[in-house]
């Protein structure tokens, strides 16, 4: 997760630039603020779909036969 975030770093200095020299209203601006707003859904989409386990799950990885993490079918 850190390299993405490292691209949307350089993505903002670079929009930033942009729109400095370019001005706000540019379509130079635009376009890199839609780069950095891609890169940021992007890291949104892989922070949900890795969710990261809860200290019980993480127990119960490390000790499946204990009591508390047996699973029981109905």
């Amino acid at each position: 997760m850190s390299n993405i975030q490292e691209k949307i770093e350089q993505e903002l200095a670079n929009a930033r630039q942009v729109c400095g020299t370019d001005g706000a209203t540019s379509a130079e601006c635009a376009a890199a603020w839609d780069a950095v707003e891609e890169l940021q859904a992007e890291a949104s989409h892989q922070q949900q779909s890795h969710p990261e386990q809860t200290s019980f799950e993480k127990y119960c990885a490390d000790n499946p036969d204990a009591a508390e993490c047996r699973l029981y079918d109905d």
